[in-house]
């Protein structure tokens, strides 16, 4: 008998992966996860009507209303703010009667001319 080493293997024996490679992949899959939400989020606040174009919908809702003697409120008027909502209704009212000038301002002579009925 002889104390020969056996021969060597033609492919060395695979390495096991370590540690440190998976927490890299799990790294790296969290960030990539979190970018993706960053993204829809980003997307989903942009594509959002803002304040004012919900103003402008419940003022033309209101005076859309006023023309065909609706009551209550109007749903475009969900997202409005109760003192913004009562500073629409009234300007809405102020303009079926027809109290406001060309540019949308109180016009106390129109007004005037509206309750005593002089032309």
């Amino acid at each position: 008998m002889t104390n020969d080493l056996p021969p060597m293997p033609d492919v060395p024996p695979a390495v096991a992966s370590k540690p440190s490679a998976t927490r890299r992949r799990n790294l790296i899959v969290a960030v990539a996860v979190a970018g993706a939400l960053a993204v829809g989020g980003i997307i989903y606040w942009a594509g959002r009507p803002s304040y004012n174009d919900i103003v402008k919908g419940c003022q033309r809702a209101l005076v859309a209303q006023y023309e065909a003697d609706g009551r209550g409120k109007p749903s475009a008027c969900d997202g409005v703010k109760g003192d913004d909502y009562d500073a629409l209704v009234l300007g809405a009212a102020m303009g079926d009667l027809g109290w406001l000038d060309d540019d949308g301002d109180f016009d106390k002579d129109k007004m005037l001319e509206g309750l005593l009925g002089e032309p």
